[in-house]
């Protein structure tokens, strides 16, 4: 079943490679609780394929860092970007594009979390396994108030001007 609006995201587990250790985080990958990251949060949340890929990487992510000041003055507290990928692509894909800072990237590597939102992308047969569809989606406190499916291989709805239009 595909999450919709008005429902609340399942709880999992997202890993964000930390490239400055706190007290808090140590360097490297990190496990985060979903129920505990969304708690009392506006997050603005987009997932993609796969890191470095094309229009991953020309489009999607960049729209994102570039929007960033736009949405916190929107009053998202934060941005993550979500990719079937390993934490340590996300950390190096982040630090390619200089996203510290300004979005997360979180690691669903075994694609867990993204099967249970109902949004998995099966490219098996193209030589990429089990990847997430592309989308984004506004979560206040956990429940999805806005939802941008891509329906099909295009990028025209989950763009970051979108999201940005649809909290005005």
């Amino acid at each position: 079943m595909t999450i919709k609006l008005g429902d609340k995201v399942p709880n999992g587990v997202l890993y964000e490679y930390i490239s400055v250790a706190t007290e808090e985080c140590p360097l490297g990958p990190n496990a985060f609780i979903v129920e505990e990251l969304v708690k009392g949060k506006t997050i603005a949340l987009f997932a993609v394929p796969g890191a470095f890929t094309p229009t991953c990487s020309e489009q999607h992510l960049p729209g994102f860092i570039e929007a960033a000041e736009d949405f916190k003055a929107k009053g998202v507290d934060e941005i993550w970007c979500v990719a079937v990928n390993d934490a340590f692509v996300m950390g190096a894909w982040g630090r390619e594009y200089k996203a510290d800072g300004r979005v997360r990237m979180m690691a669903d590597g075994s694609g867990l979390w993204t099967k249970a939102l109902g949004l998995e992308l099966d490219l098996t047969e193209r030589g990429l396994g089990v990847r997430s569809r592309r989308y984004s989606a506004l979560l206040v406190d956990g429940v999805v108030k806005q939802l941008n499916l891509e329906e099909t291989a295009g990028y025209s709805v989950s763009d970051a001007q979108t999201l940005l239009k649809q909290l005005a």
